[in-house]
């Protein structure tokens, strides 16, 4: 979800750069709602675990070529991409594909810490496909979104009161990229006390709605909204947070797209490999301590770290992240 979500700025940068461009986005049904307003744009939807499964996709690509494409921007650079990319290549298509720097993450990982430098964003690498293709694009041309219209359901949870909305998504794929529940408890309480802020918190799947449940039953301006709204509902909910606070994960991705501030928290990945939500300032990157946990990033998704590793997290001070949210709101 995060690789989609950050596509989505440079494809708006792109259809406002070029509003001749005809642009159709190849992808899952369930990601459709994150293209819906971006001018010239269609979708078609890729069933990958039934219609187009396997030789599927080459049905699939068919499909693209009957709309009239002209060019393939390959923006993902797997094996079902590239089945597609190359079989409309064969059939005349001017082709581009990602270069994801696996070599240049491979040695950021390989430093073990030592003199690590950034690497290019995920977005310009998004930007650098359609440039190959001869549009080439600056990303400082990005447009805030208006705000989504929010249902009378969401009226409802954030209230009438004039208070600041937070949104908090407190989880990630791998536990070493998550902030201890513990800790962020803390940061919860110490907003809460505030009675400035409405917060709501974000996650899926029934163990995390449990845990978010749990979270926030003591405090009374806080709402877990799992498993509550639907994703379009979460969506409109996300464009009108005045701050997000996320880990390494998909949930920054899709405030950032909306133009939402956002604060993320990383432990044993780190923000030089290229997954800063879009346009988000160093100073909004809270990195779990390096002098401690030296191989600090000791992977690009967070699934592997030595052994004393496992709770990096717990060096960034609930204090630390309470400041940096009240400095920015």
């Amino acid at each position: 979800m995060g690789d989609v979500a950050m596509a989505v700025p440079v494809l708006r940068i792109l259809a406002k750069t070029y509003p001749q461009l005809k642009i159709t986005v190849l992808s899952r049904p369930f990601f459709k709602p994150f293209f819906e307003d971006i001018p010239n744009l269609d979708f078609l939807e890729a069933d990958v675990y039934g219609e187009h499964k396997r030789f599927g996709l080459i049905k699939l690509a068919n499909e693209a070529k009957d709309l009239g494409i002209d060019a393939v921007a390959d923006l993902h650079n797997v094996i079902r991409s590239k089945i597609i990319t190359k079989y409309l290549k064969i059939k005349g298509l001017e082709t581009a594909t990602i270069d994801k720097g696996r070599a240049e993450k491979k040695a950021l990982i390989a430093a073990r810490g030592k003199n690590i430098s950034q690497l290019k964003s995920t977005h310009q690498r998004y930007a650098d496909v359609f440039e190959k293709l001869g549009f080439p694009i600056d990303l400082n041309q990005f447009t805030v979104p208006s705000q989504k219209r929010l249902t009378p359901k969401l009226n409802g949870l954030i209230g009438v009161e004039p208070k600041k909305i937070i949104g908090i998504a407190p989880f990630a794929a791998h536990q070493s990229k998550m902030y201890p529940l513990s800790l962020m408890a803390e940061v919860i309480r110490e907003l809460d006390e505030t009675d400035k802020y409405r917060i709501f918190l974000f996650g899926g799947g029934k163990r995390e709605i449990k845990q978010l449940q749990q979270l926030e039953h003591p405090f009374a301006n806080v709402t877990n909204v799992a498993g509550k709204l639907s994703f379009e509902e979460e969506l409109a909910l996300i464009s009108n947070l005045d701050l997000m606070l996320s880990m390494d994960s998909g949930n920054g991705h899709l405030a950032a797209m909306y133009g939402v501030p956002v604060i993320t928290l990383w432990g044993v990945t780190h923000p030089f490999a290229g997954f800063v939500p879009f346009k988000q300032p160093e100073s909004n990157q809270l990195v779990a301590d390096r002098e401690k946990f030296p191989m600090i990033p000791t992977s690009i998704y967070g699934n592997k770290f030595p052994t004393g590793y496992e709770e990096v997290m717990k060096t960034i001070a609930p204090e630390t992240v309470v400041n940096k949210v009240r400095e920015l709101l």
